[in-house]
């Protein structure tokens, strides 16, 4: 069983979904956001009606489905709502009980490098927002360097799904029965999943991810998806990479099932996990697509189970992805110079390139390797992302991540090194001064070939023939050293500058200096 292409699952054959007919909404509750702009008293209405606050950061509140037409009508007659959307439910989780015994040997050891490797004291955290985690399972009763960030539920059981995530990232060498792949991790656990332990809502996953960057720097397991975008979802995925944490998904198991694009995993910026056999094949279920980074093993997974409080054997790439989430932990702790857009680049082009050569839509650029990854050079920072249209840059912008512009009135020069890649990172902007009757001057020196140009204010995105009419410069030539200049007629204002690449380069380290 698949998840379904409909609905958000958590992606595992442990815990499977069951397929609801359509997205349904939890208990019929709203989600509404306002806008940045929005007065004080919209919030205030809001919560008097008896809303409560999912985000804080995203303007982000949930209200019951009896409660707030009339306000929500008024909010938006004022310009106040930027969204409103169902509080979805996730998917529904079923157990699967295996016949066959649980294979003692963890064959994914070798295959991804560590059987010879011995793996640091705790470090760097990661946290899985998931099902939830049996704390009372033997691999985690008493286990230190283990939090929970909410309530775990059911109570006293904690999530199936969860807790066989969880032992794979970090069961301890405790002689019971697994050992993961970091097993003294810190392992942080939210659980998004509520009612009977089955049902995941959209400001469950976001209140997650959130937790866990406002936790500090660390890794974010998402062993869930859907074939459709969440724009909130996205926008707590995007707080988290600025907050300088690296996210994980699984890329999903309908690679046999029609193969639609899966979110989280099809966000850029998100390090996606496909799923290999014993032999290192990507698995029939495993989804593709030119999201994928990279697989790691994740058939025949042997796991801990709350049913029972034993172990069992899982497929899915819900158990591929905590093996790299783990594996990132690991290498960010013993190279803890690294931020996590250097990590993001070091854990995908350190893999051991299986099938065709070169990277490929089933495997990305290959299994996952932690020895190599722990000598991977790493690339230069890229420390402005996530910033690729106009919507992560412009104040109040649907995925603003508060990123300063790069140039302004009282700082009219600077340079930054940043890299552009395919599928994940296809453009860079940003904000710069142009200065009343002033020139602005913009240099880009790349090791390919990189386009330049600057935009009004107004535009809505670079991207597509609509933004033609707001583009006010670009550079005369291409290659990979470009200069473009720019005289400003009318009163001080900000512009975007895009820096892209033209079709058949996939990758770019560039150096950019403004002046104005």
């Amino acid at each position: 069983m698949r998840a379904s292409p409909a609905a958000a699952a958590i992606l595992g054959a442990a815990a499977l979904l069951v397929p609801p007919p359509a997205a349904h909404a939890a208990a019929g509750a709203t989600l509404v956001q306002l806008t940045p702009a929005a007065a004080c008293s919209a919030a205030v209405d809001l919560v008097r009606a008896g809303a409560t606050v999912v985000a804080p950061r995203l303007a982000l509140y949930r209200l019951a489905p009896s409660a707030g037409r009339s306000l929500l009508a008024r909010l938006r007659a004022r310009g106040e709502v930027r969204l409103v959307e169902p509080d979805r439910t996730a998917g529904r989780l079923a157990r699967l009980d295996f016949s066959d015994p649980l294979v003692p040997l963890e064959w994914w050891r070798a295959a991804v490098g560590v059987d010879t490797l011995t793996p640091p004291p705790a470090g760097r955290p990661v946290t899985i927002v998931d099902s939830g985690l049996d704390v009372s399972h033997p691999e985690f009763l008493g286990r230190p360097n283990t939090e929970t960030l909410n309530a775990q539920e059911p109570a006293g059981i904690g999530g199936e799904h969860g807790t066989g995530v969880a032992s794979l990232i970090a069961a301890p060498a405790n002689g019971l029965g697994l050992v993961g792949i970091y097993p003294e991790a810190l392992l942080r656990s939210w659980d998004a999943a509520k009612g009977a332990g089955t049902e995941l809502a959209t400001s469950e996953i976001v209140q997650g991810i959130l937790a866990a960057a406002n936790a500090g720097k660390g890794v974010i397991n998402l062993s869930l998806g859907a074939s459709t975008k969440d724009v909130v979802i996205e926008q707590a995925v995007y707080q988290a990479l600025r907050a300088g944490s690296l996210v994980v998904a699984a890329s999903g198991n309908d690679g046999d099932r029609g193969n639609p694009l899966g979110y989280p995993a099809s966000i850029p910026h998100v390090l996606t996990v496909g799923a290999t056999d014993r032999n290192d094949g990507v698995a029939p279920f495993s989804s593709r697509s030119r999201f994928v980074d990279l697989v790691a093993p994740g058939v025949d997974i042997p796991i801990a189970t709350a049913i029972g409080k034993g172990f069992k054997l899982g497929d899915g790439t819900s158990y591929a992805a905590p093996l790299v989430s783990g594996a990132a932990a690991w290498v960010w702790t013993v190279r803890p110079q690294l931020d996590a857009t250097q990590l993001f680049e070091v854990m995908r082009r350190s893999a051991r390139d299986v099938g065709d050569p070169g990277r490929d839509d089933a495997a990305g650029f290959g299994v996952l390797d932690v020895q190599a990854a722990l000598a991977y050079p790493a690339p230069v920072p890229d420390p402005l992302e996530p910033n690729d249209d106009v919507e992560f840059v412009r104040p109040g912008g649907l995925y603003d991540t508060s990123l300063p512009p790069l140039t302004t009135p009282t700082r009219r020069s600077t340079r930054v090194r940043a890299r552009l890649t395919a599928a994940e990172d296809p453009r860079d902007l940003y904000r710069v001064w142009l200065p009343r009757g002033g020139r602005l001057t913009a240099t880009a020196s790349a090791d390919s070939d990189v386009d330049l140009s600057l935009w009004r204010q107004g535009v809505t995105s670079v991207v597509g023939r609509g933004a033609v009419p707001y583009r006010l410069a670009r550079a005369a030539t291409a290659g990979t050293s470009e200069r473009l200049t720019y005289r400003n007629a009318g009163p001080g204002r900000f512009a975007y500058l895009a820096v892209t690449f033209p079709r058949g380069v996939r990758d770019a380290t560039y150096l950019l200096r403004v002046q104005s």
